[in-house]
């Protein structure tokens, strides 16, 4: 990251969610409560697929990076949001974070590119079932994720490094409760537009071209749907999909209403409830719509239970 003196300020004040008040005890206890619920949920996600044999299958193996993915996002931006609710406000230094946005964006990109393997998978288990194991194989799994981190990591070190090279003078406030980059663009007293151009450029292989191939596989797998005879068998097809529909209508419903659908004058609350909807709730929700759905899970983790 290159910062050099270009950094005029060394700390970040984060506002967080002002003027709580008497719902500051109760607004932490929920928040530390969720939290609590996320590690535990992803991280039996992760347990159970690595040592549960019914569930060494590529659907589950993404499903295993999702939850790692989200433990990740809630682990770098709820322990910031707790400080902010209990404090009001929290100073971070700059370097601080510059790390939690660099962490942050890896990860929402990594999703992004997960959640679109994930589809692919399904189109190629209902449409080429012949050849799923042969296409989805292990290795070949195992170099797409790599492939995803590697480029989601580059992605966000380009935007980062770009970030690195602006002013921040005297304004050193972000009204928000993490570093994302709307906030620390609003601050920094450079001209900020090659910044924004690039994270526009980044966003159509990071988060656009995943969409549209979302978009097409399901258009393809709703095509072999309707062609399968059997009311079952055509339930029993959508059954696979729908958590993965759940789970991409909710994260890019969110992503889609912070960052693309124009700004209003009260849009920075609104902002800062949406981030909370995909920072903190979405890596709540995800393990629970996967778990709720797949008969595979609910077995393995009875037979830990039996097994204890």
């Amino acid at each position: 990251m290159s910062m050099k003196n270009q950094t005029w300020v060394s700390e970040i004040v984060l506002l967080g969610f002002q003027n709580l008040h008497n719902f500051k005890v109760p607004l932490f206890s929920l928040f530390l409560l969720i939290y609590i619920l996320t590690v535990w949920e992803n991280v039996l996600i992760i347990v159970l697929v690595a040592f549960s044999r019914n569930l060494h299958s590529p659907m589950y193996f993404f499903l295993q990076q999702l939850s790692v993915c989200d433990f990740m996002e809630s682990t770098n931006i709820v322990p910031t949001l707790l400080q902010t609710i209990i404090y009001d406000k929290i100073m971070l230094p700059f370097v601080s974070c510059m790390i939690q946005f660099a962490f942050f964006s890896a990860t929402e990109a990594f999703e992004c590119l997960l959640l679109a393997v994930m589809a692919y998978d399904r189109y190629v288990a209902i449409c080429i079932p012949l050849r799923y194991t042969s296409i989805m194989s292990h290795v070949v799994c195992i170099k797409i994720i790599l492939m995803s981190w590697i480029f989601s990591l580059c992605s966000t070190l380009a935007t980062a490094n770009l970030i690195g090279t602006l002013k921040f003078c005297e304004q050193k406030k972000i009204n928000h409760f993490f570093c994302d980059l709307d906030p620390l663009l609003k601050i920094s007293c450079s001209d900020t537009f090659f910044v924004k151009i690039e994270a526009t450029l980044m966003s159509i292989p990071v988060v656009v071209c995943p969409f549209i191939l979302i978009s097409v596989s399901y258009m393809c797998i709703a095509h072999a749907i309707l062609k399968i005879v059997s009311h079952t068998g055509r339930q029993k097809a959508f059954s696979t999909c729908s958590s993965h529909l759940a789970v991409v209508s909710m994260f890019y419903g969110t992503i889609i209403a912070i960052y693309i659908v124009p700004p209003r004058k009260e849009s920075q609350t609104i902002s800062k409830v949406l981030s909370l909807f995909y920072t903190v709730v979405i890596p709540l929700v995800n393990p629970v719509i996967y778990s709720l759905r797949s008969k595979d899970i609910k077995e393995a983790f009875t037979k830990i239970l039996i097994f204890n």
